[in-house]
């Protein structure tokens, strides 16, 4: 099933709800707030925020801060659990770093965030870098996971992946040519290949954020503060051995057992619809949203239409939901 959405309807206030488990027992894993997990010696953050059932949202990047995907509007349905990826913000860094940050080591500390919880089911949310570590997880260990919601996510990544993300982003010039921030969005996307520390990391991210919206110098004022409030771990995409980690999970993505809900939006350069589109192909039983105002961050571009989309999905595919 395709869906569309355009205008939110009742749209929420962008500003954090106040969460009614506030006072709740801080030692209840679930509780509003923040947490720890260790696994083998690591120890992963993670912040809890609103009230329902239980949803796992896994940040992007790899290496850019959880606080971006924080989704207000979702948490006024849904408990939503943050974690701090391992190599991210206040959580630990490999011994290895910046490098051993692949899929399944991210999903083994996933794993142990749901053990940790102590709930029978969750849903797992991943946006972007999430997507592909929330489609691993669910295709290696679908146990107690209920659904997932491929959030801005890619079967691929790689030089096929890359060229489409660079055709996207030369349309996304051609429209904005005669913008004065232009060469400075450009030189942004020149200078990944070079990022080496998290400075320049934090730079780059910051520098690409207008092409990553369907209308960010059209709603420069309501953007711009998470745009300067962006900040980036270096993580180099390789593995422990220096190897590229690339990822194709299309042989794969056809034995997904659990259901799944691919959200794109329509303006996104990095992970586009074409994207969107294949998973949803591939994915037996799938739903599909594109948000049609929206590019990479559909959850602040179009906060109401996202997060109804979601809670439905979470609530009509929970365990024993009729």
């Amino acid at each position: 099933m395709t869906t569309f959405l355009t205008d939110p309807i009742d749209p929420p206030e962008l500003t954090n709800p106040t969460d009614p488990t506030a006072s709740a027992d801080p030692t209840d894993p679930l509780a509003v707030g923040t947490h720890t997990v260790e696994v083998d010696g690591v120890v992963q953050r993670y912040h809890v925020h609103g009230t329902g059932p239980v949803c796992v949202a896994h940040s992007g990047g790899p290496g850019i801060f959880w606080e971006y995907l924080r989704m207000p509007a979702l948490e006024r349905h849904l408990t939503v659990v943050y974690p701090e990826p391992i190599g991210t913000g206040a959580s630990d860094r490999l011994p290895s770093h910046p490098h051993g940050y692949t899929r399944p080591r991210y999903s083994r500390f996933l794993g142990a965030l749901i053990e940790h919880l102590g709930v029978p089911e969750v849903h797992l949310l991943g946006h972007s870098h999430g997507g592909f570590v929330v489609q691993y997880h669910a295709l290696h260990f679908p146990e107690r996971v209920a659904g997932v919601i491929l959030y801005e996510s890619a079967p691929v990544t790689g030089p096929e992946h890359g060229a489409e993300a660079m055709r996207l982003v030369q349309s996304f010039a051609e429209l904005h040519f005669d913008h004065p921030e232009l060469p400075e969005v450009l030189a942004a996307f020149q200078a990944i290949p070079t990022i080496s520390d998290d400075a320049q990391m934090t730079a780059v991210a910051r520098g690409i954020i207008p092409s990553y919206f369907a209308d960010y110098w059209g709603r420069e004022e309501e953007f711009a503060p998470l745009r300067a409030s962006v900040t980036a771990t270096h993580i180099s995409g390789l593995d422990e051995n220096l190897a590229p980690n690339v990822i194709d999970d299309r042989a794969d993505l056809g034995s997904l057992t659990v259901p799944t809900l691919v959200v794109v939006g329509r303006h996104d350069v990095i992970c586009g619809v074409r994207w969107a589109e294949e998973l949803h192909g591939l994915i037996p039983g799938s739903e599909l949203l594109i948000l049609e105002n929206s590019g990479h961050f559909g959850h602040i571009e179009e906060p109401a239409a996202f997060a109804q989309a979601v809670t439905r999905f979470v609530t009509t595919t929970a365990h024993g939901a009729q």
